[in-house]
């Protein structure tokens, strides 16, 4: 029975990190990870879950898309594994605000942005009240330049 459990879960997993990207973001979404590690170690669930920017521990992490996620908690580690796509930030974890003029720059995750279930990094307080005030404009901007900004 223990066994049986087991592969169910290897099952449910595995399908939460191979089923189809969402949001727009295809399969080889390049994410900012610096020194390996995504969104500066910061815990990609925590935001949705306490609408805050949660350092994530060495103790919860996971390889996902070529970079280190970290999480706060093992249940948030959980919830990444099963829908990744749900939880990663839009446009690689870049700026979406320079992702609007095309442009890679890294992103301050203690500065984002969650519209319609989409998580946002930002780079500066004044790239943040701008983007608040033409956040529609500035996505569609940022969609149409990802991932092509990746190659520039």
């Amino acid at each position: 029975m223990r066994h049986l459990i087991l592969r169910l879960m290897i099952l449910v997993l595995s399908f939460g990190l191979f089923a189809a990207p969402q949001r727009g973001m295809t399969d080889v979404a390049l994410f900012s990870a610096q020194d390996g590690v995504a969104i500066g170690g910061y815990d990609p669930v925590a935001f949705f879950e306490t609408g805050h920017a949660v350092q994530g521990s060495s103790e919860h992490v996971l390889m996902w898309k070529g970079a280190v996620w970290q999480f706060a908690s093992a249940s948030n580690q959980m919830r990444f594994e099963m829908n990744p796509w749900a939880y990663a930030p839009m446009f690689g974890g870049y700026c979406a605000f320079a992702m609007a003029q095309g442009r890679l720059t890294t992103a301050d995750p203690e500065l984002w942005v969650i519209l319609e279930g989409e998580l946002f990094l930002l780079n500066s307080p004044q790239v943040r009240a701008r983007w608040q005030d033409e956040a529609e404009a500035l996505i569609a901007e940022a969609r149409s330049n990802w991932p092509d900004a990746l190659r520039r």
